[in-house]
Parts: structure tokens; sequence; C-alpha cells
């Protein structure tokens, strides 16, 4: 970051010295996976720009944005609808942290046999490292997995407005109803929150910015089912990752840009790789910033992640909303229907889940499914199993791994990951 932004980040409340020694981790991981790649897009200069400015740029457009009496809106999950928050004129950031940061006090008020993701929720606001959580004005977070759950009573007394979004487990008419309703309850919030009335109007508009964000990004995984690989895996992640942060239409605008760009190396068949890798498909658990270590063994061997079945991912991607409605009630409902077709581990029964896999996998070409879980992650770790029976029945090898945020497994990761690529 060349503009200091040390005053920011202390009026934001922020730990400095803990803070700037997230960044230097940080930015030389990045540094050290990202940069090192060869024969990247020219057009990954922006998302590289943006990750060099996560917290300082990005960071300012939030509090300028909040001097003009615009609300931010912190979410944990996709769950949460982006368009209901941008048409009560609020800003939607994601909250999801994928480093391991003050354990030891995380471990005073939850169990060490707690997800990565969840402890990373509370160790983010315990170390206060995280400017995106400190300028929210409001934090939402939904009851999908009983670890989550139980975490939020934990971080409701550490946050002044804390707001949580009760969620189905059943895709029945009972479960629609209480979705339904949650939504709606949902919309009320931001109205009282932001001052602003969500009308048909600005709901058209927030579907039709939230929309094209998906389609670009729909471009760029339908660019990645192409026999010449035009970009890496880790750089296709990154950019799903950045979408959580970045202004979206700005956002939008530069992952089109890239896409005009990979079409034009699919035309001249300039891969980004020197020659043919095995095709993996990633599923499971989400990945955020900047827990990159599973991709990144992945494609530091003969291998490419060719698609992501994950919230930063296709289940983050799929099914636009209707927006073709001038009435309030009606595109209300759209949005729900749109986001209760979600199908995260959480839902039991789950066969579109297993449905889904098994179409990316066709369709990415893949030769092989690593089912990523993060440890104690009970809805993924135990749908790995049958899934990976599913697979294998459709002859598609499958290799279940289980891991967290910390470097301690990397040579055994590095091992069986290597033995898989080889065994497909």
């Amino acid at each position: 970051m060349s503009t200091d932004y040390n005053n920011m980040w202390k009026e934001l409340g922020l730990d400095l010295d803990a803070h700037n020694a997230l960044l230097e981790v940080l930015n030389q991981g990045y540094k050290d996976i990202y940069l090192s790649q060869e024969n990247r897009p020219k057009s990954m200069e922006y998302f590289d720009f943006v990750m060099s400015e996560v917290h300082g740029l990005r960071i300012k457009e939030l509090v300028d944005a909040k001097k003009e009496g615009k609300k931010v809106i912190g979410s944990y999950c996709v769950f949460v609808p982006e368009e209901l928050i941008i048409a009560a004129g609020g800003i939607s950031v994601g909250l999801c942290a994928g480093a391991d940061f003050a354990l030891e006090e995380v471990e005073n008020y939850i169990p060490r046999n707690t997800c990565s993701l969840v402890k990373s929720a509370i160790g983010f606001k315990l170390g206060k490292v995280c400017p995106y959580l400190e300028c929210a004005d409001l934090v939402v977070g939904e009851n999908t997995c009983d670890g989550k759950k139980k975490a939020y009573e934990t971080l409701s007394e550490m946050i002044d407005d804390f707001y949580v979004m009760d969620l189905p487990q059943i895709k029945n008419n009972t479960g629609k109803e209480l979705f339904s309703k949650e939504i709606k309850r949902f919309a009320e919030k931001l109205e009282e929150l932001t001052g602003n009335e969500i009308t048909a109007d600005s709901l058209k508009k927030g579907i039709e910015i939230v929309n094209n964000k998906r389609k670009a990004l729909y471009r760029l995984e339908n660019l990645r089912q192409e026999k010449i690989l035009p970009i890496s895996g880790l750089d296709a992640l990154l950019i799903n990752q950045i979408s959580f942060y970045d202004d979206p239409l700005r956002f939008t605008d530069s992952v089109n840009k890239l896409c005009d760009e990979l079409e034009e190396r699919i035309k001249s068949e300039n891969s980004a790789y020197p020659s043919k890798r095995k095709r993996i498909l990633m599923s499971g658990c989400p990945m955020a910033v900047p827990n990159w270590k599973v991709p990144f063994i992945t494609e530091s061997l003969d291998a490419v992640i060719v698609g992501e079945e994950s919230c930063i991912g296709e289940r983050g991607l799929r099914n636009p909303v209707e927006n073709n409605s001038d009435n309030r009630s009606d595109l209300i409902e759209n949005i729900i229907q749109r986001y209760f077709k979600i199908d995260c581990a959480v839902f039991t029964p789950n066969k579109e889940r297993k449905d889904h896999i098994l179409e990316m996998a066709k369709k990415y070409k893949a030769d092989g499914v690593i089912l990523y879980g993060l440890n104690f992650c009970q809805p993924y770790t135990i749908e790995a199993f049958s899934l990976e029976k599913e697979l294998e029945k459709n002859n598609l090898p499958a290799i279940k791994i289980e891991t967290d945020y910390s470097q301690e497994d990397m040579g055994q990761l590095q091992t069986r990951i290597e033995a898989f690529v080889e065994m497909i």
C-alpha cells in the first residue's frame, strides 16, 4: 500500500500492531502463491491491485460512504440477499476470513474442536484486525450449522448491532414458509437501519446489479470449461473471493474485461499452463481469503482446479433472480425463490447438491473431485462419505480432504493430493 492508512485504521479501533502483522503475512503469502505464477492474464492486474488495497483504498471508500449516510452491512453467508441490501441503499461486504487469529483468546469462548471458519470470525473480532467488521453498521449471521448458531451468541455480545437470520433445515412447505418470513423480516430490518423504503424500483435495480455480477462470474466459469485453460484455478478462486468485497459495478466491469481477454487466449491457444494437466473439481466448504492452501498444493502438481462447487464458486452464482415484475411483493418472492434453491450441506435430504456435483464434473470435464472439508464441519464432512461413493459409481475418482487454516499439515496434504493426481 502506497498510502498511509494508519489513522483510518486507528479510528476504526483496529489493533495496529496485530493488523500490520496480519497484513505482512497476507502480502507475503500473496506474493509467494499468486505473483509467482507465470503467463497470467494481463487483466489480473486489477485484481492484484484490489488485493494490495483490500484493507486500504476499499475501506476508505466504505468510510467515505458512511460519512455520506450510507450503511455498511457485513455478512457471513451467501443466504443473505445482496439484492435487498442494495435496494435499501446499503453496501454489502463479506466477513468470512480464511486465517487463524487470536486462537488462544478464541478458545476462552468456544471449544478448540470448532471449525476454523467459525473460530476466525471470533478471532478477527477479538484481535481487532478486520476493518470490514469494524466499519459495518450491521453484522448479519445465519443459523446454518450448529457451530455458527452458538458462536453467534458470543459474537452478539461483542458487536453492537448483530442480526441473526433463522434458516430451515428441510426444503418443504414449512421450511419455505419460515425462509419467506425471515427474508421479509430482514427487509424490514434494512429499512429501519437505512431509513430508506425498499420499493419495486429499488429492488429491480438491486436485482439487476447482482444478476449482472453473477452473470460475469458465470461467464468466467464457462471459460474454465474449455480444453485450453486460459486462467489458473487459483486466479479464478481469487476473483470469486474478491466479489464479496469489491464495488459490484466496478467488479462486474473488470470481470467482463478479463473474460474478453480469456476468450482471445482460448482462440490463440494461449494456455495458462505449458502442458496438459489433470482437471480437478473442488467441492465442499467455502475458502475465504487467504485460505489458498489446498488449491495451491493442487496446482503445484500436474493438476488444475477447473471449478468450485462451493459458496465461493457455483453455489453462490447459480440461479439469477427473476426481474420480470414491477410489483414489490413479486420481486421479493423472486428473491425468496432464488435463495431457497441454494444447496448448502445443512439441508436434509440434499439430493440437489449431489446432482449438482455430478453435473459440474461433466460440464467442467473433471478427471477427479476433491471433497474439501474443514475439520469439525459436520455437514460437509459427513456428506463427503456418500458423495465419494456416488462419484465413484459414476467413474469419477474422489478424495476426501479434512484440514484447517494452519500450515502444519502441508506435507501430509501434498503427499495425499499428489498420490491422488497420479492415480487419476
